[in-house]
């Protein structure tokens, strides 16, 4: 069974930082892209950030400039740095993994995490 385990989220105070981590390990086999996806309270789950192995990157518009994603292609590892944290960045975020781009952030055909809080509050 393929797991993908993220880490790193927690409480943290409005312009903080955080650094979620995510590895997916067990069998599977190139992974094109990795992203995060967040789930706020009462919300949908919705796109935060996608790297490709390719370096491409994507942001959601709420995010973009204080959030950085980067991936470790060997290791089928992503890392999401935020920044100048929000109170509205409070969510659930999960790591996704796809072996197609087209189906990044499916919910049967990819790879996800069980998900690890962050909390932006004073």
């Amino acid at each position: 069974q393929v797991q993908v385990v993220e880490s790193g989220g927690g409480l943290v105070q409005p312009g903080g930082s955080l650094r979620l981590s995510c590895a997916a390990a067990g069998s599977i086999d190139n992974i094109v892209v990795m992203g995060w996806f967040g789930r706020a309270p009462g919300k949908q789950r919705e796109l935060v950030a996608t790297s490709t192995s390719g370096g491409r990157t994507n942001y959601a518009d709420s995010v973009k400039g204080r959030f950085t994603i980067s991936r470790d292609n060997a290791e089928n590892t992503v890392i999401l740095h935020m920044n100048s944290l929000k109170p509205e960045d409070t969510a659930v975020y999960y790591c996704n993994g796809a072996t197609l781009w087209a189906r990044v952030g499916d919910l049967r055909t990819t790879y996800w995490g069980q998900g690890t809080q962050v909390t932006v509050s004073s």
